[in-house]
């Protein structure tokens, strides 16, 4: 049966990481805290290559490397506090936050997975479903605020997607998101596309909270170039398909 591990470590995941970083500053509390307290305008990767060391030691490491970055997360988000006048407070130990980040990412792997295999049967979904949660039970999500089902998730999902909110801290994390100062040359140069990518990913009511646009044409282009990239993954040997996961468990394991 399909697991999480199975899902979390195709490497065509890493398509929706700028969808899910959006989806999780759009609630305030969360975007002031990435603004505010992190390193995200000097280095906007390092919060994706935390996520994604913190997911890959979870869903395919070993039990030292999950316990590795359960510390490493629990370090980095001790000190992030927040509560300025006008400024929505902000834990990053707060459980609810931590459910929303963990619903980001579940929701994201599930979308392009799907997108690339098919709709993943019922009872494997569930368990799939199940497993993800440890996303936010590893920290100091009480794993009863998880949904009990992905039937309850869809109602969690839709009344949160619902009361999100942008405003200019917010879009300011946005802009750093698709033009940062510093990243390596080649991820530069695919800038225009992961934009693009991440844009049509979006939920239609979230791309009009950020102001983007986008067009009947647009999703033309979109759902063609999704063809495309979904053909060409689907073709490649596992050892290409897998590679970011043994990248992430290598760079865990020499820190």
């Amino acid at each position: 049966m399909l697991r999480m591990s199975d899902v979390s470590r195709e490497g065509i995941l890493l398509i929706g990481g700028g969808r899910a970083i959006l989806l999780q500053i759009a609630v305030p509390a969360i975007g002031h805290g990435v603004a505010h307290h992190s390193d995200f305008t000097s280095d906007p990767l390092h919060r994706l290559h935390g996520t994604l060391s913190y997911v890959y030691a979870l869903a395919n490491g070993t039990e030292d490397d999950r316990a590795l970055m359960r510390r490493a997360v629990n370090r980095a988000h001790a000190p992030v506090r927040s509560g300025q006048e006008a400024d929505p407070a902000y834990n990053a130990m707060d459980p609810k936050l931590q459910l929303w980040v963990a619903a980001t990412l579940y929701e994201t792997a599930i979308s392009m997975y799907e997108r690339i295999y098919g709709a993943i049967d019922a009872e494997a979904a569930e368990v799939i479903y199940r497993e993800y949660a440890a996303l936010g039970s590893d920290l100091q999500m009480d794993p009863a605020l998880w949904p009990a089902d992905r039937a309850a998730f869809g109602e969690y999902w839709d009344a949160t997607i619902d009361s999100l909110s942008v405003d200019a801290t917010v879009l300011a994390v946005q802009r750093t998101l698709f033009r940062p100062a510093v990243v390596p040359l080649g991820i530069r140069v695919l800038m225009p596309v992961v934009r693009f990518v991440t844009v049509g990913l979006l939920p239609d009511s979230v791309r009009a909270l950020y102001g983007l646009t986008w067009t009947p044409r647009h999703e033309r282009r979109f759902r063609r170039t999704l063809r495309v990239v979904c053909a060409v993954y689907r073709v490649l040997p596992r050892f290409v398909r897998h590679a970011p996961q043994r990248y992430y468990l290598r760079r865990i394991r020499s820190s």
